[in-house]
């Protein structure tokens, strides 16, 4: 009898996809993660929504009411959810905004930007809320685990994932933690 895979689920936030892309960067170790699990929500799927995993990897903090849908999805489906990255763990670039009102930024942009030819805030109910600022995801769920870095490298990756498929408590290196 085969082994049941461990469910990963993966969603990009406020964030620049680069976690995602360092994921990828496992490049042939890859392969061998996919012996032991399957992908449930994530790019690789274009699942929409996150059904039951053991994992969640969460990336890019919370700037609109969608991500704080999105991310308490993952919190309720998710036995483990993970922060990645500088985005989801402190607001990262996207908390830049932070120091300024909404509205003058919103101003800023749509209405007195470069190159603006017919300005105008955009209201389109099918947008998401914006929130007043930009939070870690960890303002707004219980997190498990955070995995620091802009982005963690696949090696970062692996060191918390393969401890978890084995039902052990990652040790990220101390050396992963600095600011540079």
């Amino acid at each position: 009898m085969t082994k049941p895979k461990f469910k990963i689920a993966t969603t990009s936030l406020a964030g620049c996809f680069g976690c995602h892309m360092s994921f990828l960067d496992m490049d042939e170790r890859l392969a061998g993660l996919l012996e032991q699990v399957e992908f449930d929500r994530s790019p690789l799927t274009d699942i929409k929504h996150c059904g039951p995993c053991d994992i969640g990897l969460i990336e890019g903090g919370v700037c609109n009411a969608e991500n704080v849908h999105v991310l308490r999805e993952f919190r309720a489906s998710c036995k483990i959810l993970v922060a990645v990255g500088a985005c989801a763990i402190n607001g990262g670039v996207p908390a830049m905004r932070n120091y300024f009102d909404l509205r003058d930024c919103l101003e800023e942009v749509y209405l007195r930007g470069a190159n603006v030819t017919h300005p105008r805030i955009p209201d389109d109910p099918e947008l998401p809320l914006l929130l007043d600022k930009v939070y870690p995801v960890s303002e707004i769920v219980v997190i498990d685990y955070f995995l620091p870095g802009c982005p963690p490298s696949a090696d970062a990756f692996l060191q918390l994932l393969q401890p978890l498929l084995a039902g052990q408590q990652p040790d990220i290196a101390s050396t992963r933690l600095h600011y540079d």
